[in-house]
């Protein structure tokens, strides 16, 4: 689910770190953002870091969101690994480029999880009815669970109406984009229903909004 996988030890340790933290640190807030379609143009599938395409306002949008000083994370549904299309190496050297391209205009992720399962598609390894997929909320679980992060003081930013049902089922809030498949979603309510808490045209925009409410101005 995580852009690097850990062993089941180093999870437990993390797990223990983080409930020691939230004993005594206030939890954090975050922006959670879509990848393909949000951070990113889509163009299907992303199969090579060659072919990964930043919008021209991903890294403002990143960077605004590191000022505010809450955390920026990706979450990702990835199935083209369990279709075999890439393999999850490939895929972290995607986000090792996305990473380094964002860092040179001063913007950081705090975390990168994905998803490589599809339920009908990957063999015994990614072929399965997993958690983490979207709509399903484990990559924001574990997200919370490692950043210490309060999803109900946080958003979901994303072009589909799984990142905004994503959102809602974890009690978090939500932005749609209208990049991506965006317009498409928002314009077929009865094919991909879904309730955001607002829509912006772009990510940047969806960020100065959120940013912008008494909330996150405090």
């Amino acid at each position: 689910m995580s852009g690097y996988p850990r062993s089941a030890i180093q999870d437990q340790q993390f797990e223990d770190r983080n409930r020691q933290s939230a004993i005594g640190n206030r939890q954090s807030r975050a922006i959670f953002i879509d990848r393909d379609g949000t951070l990113n143009e889509d163009i299907g599938y992303v199969s090579t870091p060659e072919q990964l395409t930043l919008y021209p306002w991903a890294a403002e949008a990143v960077r605004l969101i590191n000022e505010a000083g809450l955390k920026a994370i990706v979450i990702t549904n990835q199935s083209g690994i369990a279709r075999g299309v890439y393999t999850e190496e490939t895929l972290i050297a995607i986000h090792q480029k996305m990473i380094e391209e964002l860092a040179l205009h001063r913007a950081k992720l705090d975390g990168v999880y994905y998803c490589p399962h599809h339920p009908r598609i990957g063999g015994a390894r990614y072929g399965i009815e997993c958690a983490c997929r979207k709509p399903r909320t484990g990559m924001l679980d574990r997200a919370a669970r490692e950043h210490n992060i309060d999803l109900s003081r946080s958003f979901v930013i994303g072009d589909k109406a799984s990142d905004i049902n994503l959102a809602l089922n974890a009690g978090a809030r939500a932005a749609l984009v209208l990049t991506g498949y965006g317009r498409e979603t928002e314009a077929h309510p009865d094919l991909f229903p879904c309730e955001p808490a607002f829509v912006a045209e772009t990510l940047l925009d969806a960020v100065r909004l959120i940013l912008d409410t008494r909330e996150f101005r405090g």
